[in-house]
């Protein structure tokens, strides 16, 4: 059986609420968070929780999984999001009385506002055409899909790629929330 129809059968079972199927899918996928916590200087306990988040938000996104194909990447650009949340939280410890305190570091507004546009590009992402979802996904993927790939999982001529991946993105810009973003 292929790697994409066991994805396929695992996802379908572990919405459905199975657990082996759950199981099957974190111990075939730990690896890559794990790797992902690696490459951003996460380990440990820190490392723990952010594997935790990355289930919980699957698990939470099982049923808007449409192509299977797609889960590494998913779980990929999931944990590296949930790899600078915890940077960011680890940044913001308590300083002792021998600690110089960070002047620079910026304050709940400005991560109120990140958070906000995080959102707002969420949500304008979901309005593209599934076709554009799916190039800017494998184009923005950590690593970024070789063109090769692209062609071959999305039929278009290489050429294409960047006039494509410009009209994509000029489409978000028009997004009513993602301009008044950029007006900012």
């Amino acid at each position: 059986m292929g790697h994409n129809t066991t994805d396929t059968l695992l996802l379908e079972h572990a919405a459905r609420g199975g657990e082996p199927a759950w199981r099957d899918i974190v111990r075939s996928y730990t690896p890559l968070v794990r790797a992902v916590c690696l490459r951003h200087g996460i380990r440990g306990a820190d490392a723990d929780d952010v594997g935790a988040t990355v289930w919980l938000r699957l698990v939470l996104n099982l049923k808007t999984i449409r192509q299977p194909e797609a889960l590494p990447g998913w779980l990929a650009t999931t944990t590296r999001r949930e790899c600078f949340m915890a940077l960011r939280h680890r940044n913001r410890h308590t300083p002792t009385d021998d600690e110089p305190v960070d002047q620079a570091e910026p304050g709940a507004d400005v991560s109120l506002l990140d958070a906000e546009r995080h959102e707002a590009l969420r949500q304008a992402l979901v309005l593209l055409p599934e076709r554009d979802r799916e190039l800017l996904s494998l184009l923005f993927s950590d690593p970024p899909t070789p063109y090769d790939m692209i062609v071959e999982n999305l039929g278009i001529p290489r050429g294409s790629i960047g006039p494509t991946r410009q009209r994509c993105l000029a489409r978000i810009r028009r997004i009513p929330s993602i301009a008044a973003l950029l007006e900012d």
